[in-house]
Order: C-alpha cells, then sequence, then structure tokens
C-alpha cells in the first residue's frame, strides 16, 4: 500500500480551487458556463463528463465522486492532510493513517511474544501485555478493585451506579453489560451453541459447558480452605462455605426462616403452598422432597419391583 503524499497547499490557493469545483459543478448540472483558468486549467479538473472523475491539482490524487473531492477540499482546509481512499477520515498525521488502514487490510502487525496474539494497534498489544505480567493499574475509586484494562473498569463501575443500559427486546430485562444480555438472549431463542465433546450435550453459555466437563473429568478445582472438601462448581464450594461462616441467606418471607442455599428454601416453601412437586410415576402419589419419593421407591415397595422388571 503507498501511503497518500501531503498536499502542501496554501489557505488561498484551497480557495481557488473551490472556484474552480463551483464552476465544474455548473458543467456537470448541465449549465454552459466557460471557466476562467490561469495556471490550472478545467481540463485537469475534469477527466470525463459523463462519468465524471475529478482530479485534485495539487496533490494529483483522483476522485471518483465530487463527494469526495469535498471532504478532500475540507481536510486541506482544516489541516488534516491525509485522507483515507476507503472512508471519509482524515488525519494530521501520515503515521495516524497508516495505523488506521489496518482496519481495512485487516493486518496486525503487533504481536505478543508471551502468547503469539496479534493486534492492529501497538497500544492493544501494550495493554494486552498486563494479562500476562498481571498488572493492573485501573482502580476503582468506590470500593478498591482494580483492573488489567480501562474499559473493564468502567464497565464495573456500573456496579456501583446501578445502570443498566442493555434492555432484552423480548422480556424487558436489563443488564450491565452487553455480553450479559447476548447471553440471556438465548433463553427466549433456545439457541445452545456450546456443545461438549464428551457426551454432546448443548450449553447456551461456555460457562455452563465448562462446569459440565467436571463431571467427565471428574475434576474438583474448587476447594475448601477451611476443611479440604472439593467441589466441582465454584458456586457449590460458595454454598458449602456458609456452614462454616454459620451465614443464611435464603429467608422465608411467609415465616422468617432462613437457610443455607435457596434450592432449601425452595423445597421449604412446599410447605407453605402445599405443593408437593416430585411424583412417583408408578402410583401417581405426590410428595413434598425428592428424597421422599427416593424412599418410596425402595425395594420395600412393590413400584420398585415393577420399575426394575419392566
Amino acid at each position: 500500500m503507498t501511503d497518500p503524499e501531503p498536499c502542501g497547499i496554501k489557505q488561498e490557493d484551497t480557495e481557488q480551487q473551490i472556484d474552480l469545483i463551483e464552476d465544474n459543478k455548473e458543467i456537470e448540472e448541465g449549465e454552459n458556463h466557460h471557466v476562467k483558468t490561469e495556471e490550472t486549467s478545467c481540463s485537469s479538473l475534469l477527466k470525463r463528463r459523463d462519468n465524471i472523475c475529478f482530479t485534485w491539482p495539487q496533490c494529483g490524487k483522483s476522485l471518483s465522486c465530487k463527494q469526495n473531492l469535498d471532504i478532500r477540499i475540507k481536510c486541506h482546509l482544516e489541516g488534516k492532510l491525509y485522507a483515507c481512499d476507503q472512508c471519509e477520515k482524515t488525519f494530521t498525521i501520515k503515521g495516524n493513517l497508516a495505523k488506521h488502514m489496518n482496519i481495512h487490510t485487516g493486518e496486525k502487525p503487533y504481536t505478543c511474544g508471551q502468547c503469539g496474539k496479534s493486534f492492529r494497534l501497538k497500544v492493544i498489544l501494550k495493554k494486552h501485555i498486563n494479562v500476562h505480567a498481571g498488572e493492573k493499574p485501573y482502580t476503582c475509586s468506590q470500593c478498591g478493585k482494580s483492573f488489567r484494562l480501562k474499559a473493564t473498569l468502567k464497565q464495573h463501575m456500573k456496579i456501583h451506579t446501578g445502570e443498566k443500559p442493555y434492555t432484552c427486546g423480548q422480556c424487558g430485562k436489563s443488564f450491565r453489560l452487553k455480553a450479559t444480555l447476548n447471553e440471556h438472549t438465548r433463553i427466549h431463542t433456545g439457541e445452545k451453541p456450546y456443545t461438549c465433546d464428551q457426551c454432546g450435550k448443548s450449553f447456551s453459555q461456555k460457562e455452563y459447558r465448562k462446569r459440565h466437563i467436571n463431571i467427565h473429568t471428574r475434576e474438583k478445582p474448587f476447594t475448601c480452605d477451611q476443611c479440604g472438601k472439593s467441589f466441582t462448581h465454584s458456586s457449590h464450594l460458595k454454598i458449602h462455605m456458609n456452614i462454616h461462616t454459620g451465614e443464611k441467606p435464603f429467608t422465608c418471607d411467609r415465616c422468617g426462616k432462613s437457610f443455607i442455599q435457596s434450592s432449601n428454601l425452595k423445597t421449604h416453601m412446599s410447605i407453605h403452598t402445599g405443593e408437593k412437586p416430585h411424583t412417583c410415576d408408578q402410583c401417581g402419589k405426590t410428595f413434598l422432597r425428592a428424597s421422599y419419593l427416593k424412599n418410596h421407591l425402595t425395594p420395600k415397595n412393590p413400584h420398585w419391583r415393577e420399575t426394575v422388571y419392566m
């Protein structure tokens, strides 16, 4: 790619060229006016009459339409001497134009020496290196939490402000992050793009698949530092920690009784509602708890024998 050269042009020179363009506009509209020129003739400014192609006399740059020429004139008048051929963006520094062109070419010349990942801009590579260095230069003024990227800090600040700018068009629920909205939308669409390689089960979120894979590997990476018990999911460890702390964050709004985990509260609520959600497939009897149904289907019960020998 050849970088466009800057056009050495004075303000008065530009104004003269604008006069020429206005004359050319009259030609384009079919008005027969005689264009007077001194050093630059109209023939150099207007290459083709039927499919007009303009040439900027100061730098010899050819432009396919008057709109692009108008942009270049504005560029010169504002002191922005470097214009992108692909879009309307203009720059005062040649190097900035070269960096911008990477957007159109897809070139990523800056590569991380640690992991080989490439980036379009050097400043993005510099931020990426913080991942490997563990550096977190951006700190929240509210809670003191630090982040590697400024953008991540900006997202974090919404926790304190309560801002949820991303709203679901289906149900109206709002979210702090766009990525969370995208994940939520899959509830409505039923999309499950993340598939387990072991069993083929699909999930709506990448994190759900990650948790599921621990079932196959039997890996329990989350360990309680109080008793050494390990868990497949971080959420399970979090619930378990309530045993040691004595915290019961889930409270019944009917009687005020509190529970360690939400599932226990849900089961308890059946006492107030009278609901028995667990049903025996053999006899239709319903039970308050899953454990009660399990006890019902024991070897002592005729249903158990029917289930085994069916």
